[in-house]
């Protein structure tokens, strides 16, 4: 029996629905846009979109369905939510830093987040790095935390150096 998935992240665009869900497909392997949906003329007293042009965007992502929302300048993006990538090497986490950026506009942030260039905000993190966070050894987390807090882009190899102390 196919899994269904019952919760499907809404994301809101002002017009660029269609280029975002195209842009990310084209980052993750494993990934489609699925259906597209276009504004027609009812309506168009309220939504003041062209007939024809995306309302909305079905697309996956590794297989995590999401729908991508035209819906005007009214709502943007902040860091209240980001989309975390789990990295399994810094190769990875090179590729999904420098993929997600692409386009001039990344804002690189602390500790492994970026925001694209429409505004939606990536954490892109090794996954090792959890585990040593929440190591039972306190002295080696914190030495991890304290080095992550000096990075932008991670390193695991760094992180590495600084948990093994």
């Amino acid at each position: 029996m196919a899994h269904i998935q019952r919760i499907t992240p809404c994301l809101w665009f002002d017009s660029q629905a269609e280029e975002a869900a195209a842009f990310y497909t084209g980052i993750f392997p494993d990934s489609r846009i699925t259906q597209v949906s276009r504004y027609g003329e009812a309506g168009f007293e309220f939504h003041g979109r062209p007939a024809g042009s995306a309302m909305t965007v079905a697309f996956e992502l590794a297989g995590q369905g999401f729908t991508a929302l035209n819906g005007g300048p009214a709502f943007t993006f902040s860091e209240a939510i980001s989309l975390q990538v789990m990295c399994d090497s810094q190769a990875e986490v090179d590729h999904y830093w420098e993929r997600l950026g692409a386009g001039g506009a990344k804002q690189a942030q602390q500790c492994g987040w970026l925001r694209d260039s429409y505004g939606l905000a990536w954490q892109v993190v090794p996954r090792i790095l959890p585990q040593m966070l929440c190591a039972a050894d306190a002295a080696a987390a914190q030495r991890a935390m304290q080095t992550m807090l000096q990075m932008q882009k991670l390193d695991i190899a760094e992180l590495q150096r600084a948990f093994a102390g």
